[in-house]
C-alpha cells in the first residue's frame, strides 16, 4: 500500500496564533515560556490533524519561531558571528534580535524563498562560523510528537540549499570552501535523530529545479555519499519542489538516499524521465496535491496518474502535496464569507490532508469505500459547478482584452522628456525626500474599519474618521519636511486585499492568513473570474489628501504583476492572461487619479522578481508579459505625470534590463539590509530613470541615526548620480509605532538635508515654480 505524508504544514495557526504570541513576546507582555506553550499547543494541533486525515507520518522540524532558515542556522550553531550569540544557549531573545534587529545590531537580509511570497532571512558565511551545535528545538519537538504517540518523518533544509540560499559576508571566495565544515554538522545531526529512534528525514533540495552550474551539481554526489557512509543514520527522502528537475533525473537515480520526491504539480511532465527504471530499493514519493494554490483537486486525474504505479511500486510509491503547505491557509472550515459554491471548489490545508489520504485509499483498491467514493464524487461536482458557473466569464473583459495593441503600453515620450516636463511640473529639490505609501496603522484605525465592515458604522461617520486620519498624516509629513507627500493608507487593510475588494472576479476569506515572514501574515484573495473595475477605488482618498497641501501627493497603487503573484488565480486561463485583466483595471484607476489632479502615481511591484521563473530559458516569456502589463496599466497619462513604482526583498541584479524597459519615471527599492549592496547592480547597468534606495530598514524596531543614513546614501552616491537619486524608507510603515515612525523619517530628512548642503551650488531638480 502506497505511503500519505506532507513536506511541511502551516506554522502560524488557523487564527494567527503564533503571529499574536511572537508580537506579545516582543513587547513584553509574555515570557518565553508562554510563548514556547503557544508554539507546542499548534504543533500538537497540527500533528492530531495530519494523524486523524489517515497520514502514515506527522512531519516534525517544519516549525520555526520566524523563519525555517535562521532556526537550521540555529540548529547547526551557524547564526551570524557579528551578533556574537552563544549558540548552544541561545535564546529566544537573541534569535528575534537576528531576526529583526536590536539598538546595536541591524537585523539579517531578508529575501523571497525561490518564487514564494515567504521570505526568509539570508545566511551570512564567513569562515569563522563554527558549525558546532546549537540549540535542541527540533529534538525537543520531536520528543513532544513521540510523547502523543505519533510517528515522525523530521524535515530538515539540505546542506547545500542551506549554503546556496547565503551570501558570502568576508573571507570566502565561494560558499562551498564551507561544505566540509556543513557536512560534519549536518553528519551529527543525523546521528542524534538516529539515536532518537526516527526511520526517516525529509531532507529538502529545492535548489535542484535551478540551472545549477557545475561545481554545484558536482556537490550533491559527494555530499550525500558522506551521509550514507556514516555507521548510524536515518534514511534519506530528497526532496525536489516548485519546478521540474527532470535534468538530474540520473544524479537522482544514482544518489545513496532511499527516495526521493518530485513536485508534479509545477513538473508536471517529468515523471517519464524517473519511473521507467526507477531504483528497486528507492521510494518515490509523488507531490500531485497543490501545496501553493487553494483549488479543489482533480481527484480523477490523479489517480489515473498514481494506479499504474501502485501496481509497480507498492509501498514504495509516498503520496504527497507537491511542496510543503506553508503557502496556503489552514482550514477551510473556519471561513464563514464564501458562498457555499465557491467554497465548494476550494481545500485549504485541512483538506489537502484529505485529498492526499483519499488518493493513497483509492489508489491501494480503495474506492469501493463509501468515504473515498463520496470524496471523488464531491471533487467531480466542484469540477463541474467551476467549468460551467457564469460568473467566471465577462463579456466586456473579453471584448477589452480583443481590443489591447502595442500603444497601449508606451508612453508618447521618452524618460529624459517626461523627466523635463516633471522637474518643471514639480520643482523638487536634489535629493528629494518620501515614503513608500502606507503610515502607522493605529488601533484606533483598526478598530474604525472593523466598526464599518461590522455595520456599527455609519458610512459617513466613517468617511470623517479616516478623512482626519489623512489630515494628520498630511499634517506629520508637512512638519517633517518632506518633500513628496503620501495619504497614508488607513483605509486600506492590505496592499492587495483592499483592491481586490472592489474589483469584479475576486473574493476573500474571513481566516485564509498565510505567513509571509515573521508574525507578518496576509490573505490572499481568490481571483475566480474575469477581473473587471466597476468604479474608481482610490480617486476619492488621493484628491482629499491633495487638497490638504500645495506639495505634490503621490496617488498609491498595487500593481498588475503583484496583484496576480500574491493572490490565488484561476487556473483555468494563463496567468498572463489575468494579469492583463488586473492591468486594464489599473490603467482606468490611473488616469482617473490623473483626471483628478494627482501628478504622481505609484504603482507598486514588490512582487514583480518573485513570479520569475526558476530556470533562465523561461525568463524572457514571463518578463515580456509582465514588463507589458506593467507599462500598460501606466501608459495611459501624459509626460508631466510622474508614475513611480516599488520593489523590495528580492535580487534584481540579473533582471534590471526588464526592469529598466518598465520605465517607471521613479524606482524605490530596499537596499538597508544588505547596506546598498544591491544597489550595485543598477550602477553597473547605469539603470536610467531615477532610484530611490531605502536608507532604513522598517521591519526593524532599530532606528539609524542621521550619520548612518547619510553613510548609506553616499555608498549610494557612489554608483548613481546625484541627479537620480531620491531619499526614502526600504518599505511602507504601517506595522510601526509613530514615535519611531517620526523619529526615523526626521532622521532622513536631516540627512537628505546634509547631501543637498555638500552639493555645491546647491542642486535643484528645477527651478521653476511647482505646479501639482
Amino acid at each position: 500500500m502506497a505511503i500519505a505524508h506532507i513536506l511541511g504544514f502551516p506554522r502560524i495557526g488557523a487564527q494567527r496564533e503564533l503571529k499574536f504570541a511572537m508580537e506579545s513576546f516582543w513587547k513584553g507582555e509574555i515570557d518565553q515560556a508562554e510563548l514556547c506553550a503557544t508554539g507546542a499547543e499548534l504543533r500538537a494541533r497540527h500533528w492530531a490533524a495530519q494523524a486523524a486525515a489517515g497520514l502514515d507520518f506527522v512531519t516534525v522540524g517544519d516549525f520555526a519561531w520566524y523563519d525555517q532558515i535562521l532556526g537550521t542556522l540555529a540548529l547547526l550553531g551557524a547564526t551570524p558571528s557579528r551578533f556574537g550569540a552563544a549558540e548552544k544557549t541561545l535564546d529566544l531573545h537573541a534569535y528575534y534580535a537576528m531576526a529583526r534587529g536590536d539598538k546595536t545590531h541591524f537585523a539579517m537580509e531578508m529575501t523571497k524563498w525561490f518564487d514564494t511570497n515567504y521570505h526568509f532571512l539570508v545566511p551570512e558565511w564567513t569562515p569563522d562560523l563554527p558549525f558546532d551545535g546549537g540549540v535542541d528545538w527540533l529534538f525537543d519537538e520531536l520528543a513532544e510528537a513521540r510523547a502523543l504517540g505519533h510517528r515522525a518523518k523530521v524535515a530538515l533544509v539540505g546542506p547545500l540549499t542551506l549554503l546556496y540560499q547565503g551570501k558570502i559576508k568576508s573571507g570566502l571566495t565561494h560558499k562551498l570552501e564551507l561544505l566540509p565544515k556543513v557536512l560534519a554538522a549536518y553528519r551529527r545531526t543525523l546521528a542524534r535523530l538516529h539515536e532518537a529512534g526516527v526511520e526517516w528525514v525529509q531532507i529538502d533540495e529545492p535548489i535542484l529545479a535551478l540551472e545549477l552550474d557545475t561545481r554545484w551539481r558536482a556537490a550533491f554526489a559527494p555530499t550525500y555519499a558522506a551521509f550514507a557512509a556514516a555507521s548510524a543514520a536515518p534514511k534519506l527522502l530528497l526532496t525536489t519542489y516548485f519546478d521540474e528537475v527532470s535534468a538530474h533525473a540520473g544524479l537522482l537515480r544514482s544518489l545513496p538516499v532511499a527516495g526521493v520526491h518530485l513536485d508534479l504539480v509545477r513538473g508536471a511532465g517529468q515523471l517519464p524521465a524517473f519511473v521507467a527504471d526507477w531504483p528497486q530499493d528507492k521510494v518515490l514519493s509523488l507531490g500531485v496535491i497543490d501545496g501553493r494554490n487553494i483549488w479543489r483537486a482533480d481527484l480523477d486525474q490523479a489517480l489515473a496518474l498514481l494506479q499504474p504505479l501502485q501496481e509497480k511500486l507498492g509501498d514504495r510509491l509516498w503520496i504527497s502535496a507537491s511542496c510543503s503547505l506553508l503557502h496556503v491557509p489552514v482550514d477551510l472550515d473556519n471561513e464563514n464569507k464564501l458562498d457555499d459554491e465557491l467554497k465548494s471548489w476550494l481545500a485549504f490545508a485541512v483538506q489537502k490532508l484529505d485529498e492526499i489520504a483519499a488518493l493513497k485509499r483509492a489508489a491501494s483498491g480503495g474506492l469501493q469505500d463509501a468515504g473515498v467514493a463520496e470524496r471523488f464524487a464531491a471533487a467531480r461536482r466542484a469540477r463541474q459547478s467551476r467549468g460551467s458557473a457564469p460568473r467566471i466569464h465577462n463579456a466586456l473583459v473579453q471584448k477589452r482584452l480583443r481590443e489591447v495593441s502595442g500603444r497601449h503600453a508606451e508612453r508618447s515620450a521618452g524618460f529624459a522628456e517626461r523627466i523635463a516636463a516633471q522637474q518643471a511640473r514639480f520643482a523638487l529639490p536634489a535629493f528629494p525626500t518620501t515614503t513608500i505609501g502606507s503610515f502607522p496603522q493605529t488601533a484606533h484605525i483598526r478598530h474604525t474599519r472593523a466598526a464599518y465592515k461590522r455595520g456599527e458604522l455609519a458610512h459617513l461617520d466613517y468617511l470623517e474618521k479616516m478623512r482626519d486620519e489623512i489630515r494628520m498624516m498630511v499634517d506629520r509629513q508637512e512638519r517633517l519636511g518632506l518633500d513628496v507627500l503620501v495619504h497614508g493608507e488607513p483605509e486600506r487593510n492590505d496592499m492587495v486585499e483592499y483592491f481586490g475588494e472592489q474589483l469584479w472576479g475576486y473574493a476573500f476569506t474571513a481566516n485564509g492568513w498565510v505567513q509571509s515572514y515573521g508574525s507578518r501574515c496576509v490573505k490572499p484573495p481568490i481571483i475566480y473570474g474575469d477581473v473587471f473595475r466597476p468604479e474608481a477605488m482610490t480617486v476619492g482618498w488621493s484628491a482629499f489628501a491633495q487638497s490638504l497641501t500645495e506639495k505634490p501627493m503621490k496617488g498609491m497603487l498595487t500593481g498588475p504583476v503583484t496583484m496576480l503573484q500574491w493572490s490565488f488565480v484561476r487556473d483555468d486561463q494563463p496567468r498572463a492572461t489575468t494579469a492583463l485583466q488586473i492591468a486594464l483595471a489599473l490603467r482606468d484607476e490611473v488616469c482617473d487619479l490623473e483626471k483628478a489632479g494627482i501628478g504622481m502615481i505609484q504603482i507598486d511591484e514588490p512582487a514583480f522578481r518573485e513570479g520569475l521563473p526558476l530556470k533562465a530559458r523561461d525568463w524572457p516569456a514571463y518578463l515580456n508579459w509582465a514588463v507589458r502589463v506593467f507599462k500598460i496599466s501606466a501608459a495611459g497619462v501624459a509626460d508631466a505625470t510622474q508614475i513611480h513604482t516599488h520593489m523590495c526583498y528580492s535580487e534584481f541584479n540579473d533582471i534590471l534590463p526588464w526592469i529598466a524597459a518598465m520605465d517607471a519615471d521613479v524606482i524605490t527599492i530596499e537596499t538597508s539590509r544588505s547596506d546598498m549592496e544591491l544597489l550595485d547592480g543598477f550602477g553597473e547597468f547605469s539603470y536610467p530613470n531615477d532610484i530611490g534606495p531605502g536608507v532604513y530598514d522598517i521591519h526593524s524596531p532599530r532606528i539609524p541615526d542621521v550619520e548612518q543614513m547619510v553613510r548609506l546614501m553616499e555608498k549610494a552616491r557612489g554608483v548613481i548620480p546625484d541627479r537620480q537619486l531620491w531619499v526614502n524608507p526600504d518599505c511602507g510603515l504601517k506595522t510601526r509605532g509613530w514615535p519611531e515612525t517620526e523619529q526615523a523619517l526626521a532622521n532622513m530628512v536631516n540627512a537628505a538635508r546634509r547631501l543637498r548642503d555638500s552639493v555645491k551650488p546647491a542642486a535643484v531638480k528645477s527651478g521653476s515654480k511647482a505646479k501639482v
